[in-house]
């Protein structure tokens, strides 16, 4: 079977994109900017995206400023829940997006990995997380942009 100019592109830049791509978004506590950056992804990619969210510390709880900030904007992730990274989300994923989680990440050969440096929105009220909800819809913007080829 003939390999497409995609998948070549793919094996020179060292990863292989799924048909379906899917991201997988990690912090330490995957209570803030990584539920942020999944709901964004959920909510602007569609089905045509999986989206992961993990934590290498998981919180018991989302933080209530960034529910409150996300809400502003009609995203509703009350009832998220901050979830354990494991080596099978980070295998699962086709893109793995880091933000202060450090060398806690797993790395595998054949994924794309990228660390998006942000400010931690914990301890923060909502007028602080704000800009860094803002922040986030950016940088998700242009993934779906770089992942997803035009409708």
């Amino acid at each position: 079977m003939a390999s497409t100019s995609l998948e070549l592109a793919g094996y020179v830049e060292g990863c292989i994109m799924s048909e379906r791509p899917s991201v997988l978004f990690v912090c330490v506590h995957n209570a803030g900017r990584s539920q942020m950056a999944a709901a964004f992804l959920r909510d602007l990619g569609g089905d045509r995206i999986e989206v992961r969210s993990a934590g290498s510390a998981p919180a018991d709880t989302v933080n209530p400023a960034v529910v409150a900030a996300m809400a502003e904007v009609g995203i509703d992730i009350h009832g998220a829940v901050p979830r354990v990274l494991t080596s099978d989300a980070v295998l699962a994923s086709d893109v793995v997006v880091t933000m202060g989680c450090g060398d806690v990440c797993p790395i595998f050969p054949g994924k794309r990995y990228e660390d998006w440096v942000l400010e931690d929105p914990a301890g923060q009220g909502v007028d602080a997380v704000r800009p860094i909800r803002d922040e986030i819809r950016a940088r998700v913007v242009s993934l779906i942009a770089e992942l997803l080829p035009p409708r």
